[in-house]
């Protein structure tokens, strides 16, 4: 305890921040960076673009392409050599899988440490100062966002285990480990805005037995949660489904590039509403992660759009949208 103790302290004593605005740091820093190397051509096609979007989707990739086959020293800079060797950090693309293996790994951990008060969650939830653990999420709310956050999980390793196929695809070894990043941190985010709630009641298994009636947010926001969730598998059954590299032609993509995309970005929405602590309109730390998510599939619908365009011609998916019809 005292040594998982320790880290934490020293973490946001270096900070100045409590737990559950370190939290929320995270995951803001985390999307402005990827914004930030979004910006230049000369990083975004090294670390952004991966699988068959990488495919010369711009002059400025086909160039580091051809710099890249140079032998070190000639027709560059040191500067663009040591991006070069950077984006030479890969990692096979079927590693997402991993993503959500500990997605699951998470919500399993975290279930056993609130049920036992364990010794990381005490760590974690005694370094959330008092104004935090005053606006607490109810212990039905905590249960019932921890059952979707793990059903989330589930059901995302369930499809990436049934729904790829052979590819010899990669992403850049950063995306790995913020990916891995993210799904740990989205476990503690799910219950931290709770710790006032967990700190004062045991939770318990008789506690998974709700017999109130739903509150109207979960009434409203649990359906929004499923149905989204739907319309993501169904998505991913059909991409599945696709000869490679054709363009989609399902009701769902009728205008717009990546629907999946904009069903995650409601399924983390609907936990940000659902996870609200009293008196608040939103869990702002859950908020956050949904911020993290919608800039990175954001981006990378961005990318998707321009090799379709590339691919296809510009005109087939001319007025489409991004992810979400008549937003973005």
């Amino acid at each position: 305890m005292s040594l998982i103790a320790q880290w934490v302290d020293t973490t946001l004593e270096t900070t100045g921040m409590d737990a559950v605005d370190a939290l929320r740091a995270f995951f803001l820093l985390a999307a402005a960076t990827t914004v930030s190397i979004s910006i230049p051509s000369s990083l975004r096609d090294r670390f952004l673009v991966y699988g068959p979007r990488a495919t010369s989707i711009s002059t400025s990739s086909d160039q580091s392409a051809a710099a890249r086959a140079q032998p070190a020293g000639e027709g560059k800079g040191a500067g663009r050599g040591i991006l070069d060797y950077m984006a030479t950090w890969q990692v096979p693309h079927s590693y997402f899988k991993q993503f959500y293996i500990a997605s699951l790994l998470s919500s399993v951990f975290w279930a056993a440490q609130l049920l036992s008060r364990g010794v990381v969650f005490q760590a974690i939830a005694t370094r959330v100062n008092e104004e935090h653990r005053q606006q607490s999420m109810s212990m039905t709310q905590l249960i019932i966002c921890w059952i979707l956050l793990a059903m989330q999980g589930s059901r995302r390793l369930w499809e990436c285990i049934n729904f790829s196929k052979p590819s010899s695809s990669q992403m850049w070894v950063v995306h790995w480990v913020l990916g891995l990043g993210f799904y740990l941190a989205a476990g503690v985010a799910i219950w931290i805005e709770g710790s006032g709630t967990l700190l004062t009641q045991d939770l318990t298994i008789h506690h998974l037995q709700i017999t109130n009636a739903p509150s109207m947010r979960t009434f409203f926001l649990v359906p929004l949660f499923l149905v989204a969730s739907g319309l993501q598998h169904d998505s991913h059954h059909y991409l599945f489904s696709l000869e490679k590299y054709t363009l989609p032609q399902h009701p769902m993509f009728s205008g717009v590039v990546c629907p999946h995309y904009g069903a995650e970005c409601v399924i983390y929405l609907s936990l940000s509403l659902l996870a609200a602590p009293r008196g608040a309109l939103v869990n702002k730390t859950m908020l956050a992660c949904m911020a993290f998510v919608a800039v990175n599939l954001g981006l990378t619908a961005r990318n998707t759009k321009a090799w379709y365009a590339q691919k296809f011609g510009k005109d087939s998916v001319k007025d489409w949208w991004y992810m979400i019809p008549w937003l973005y």
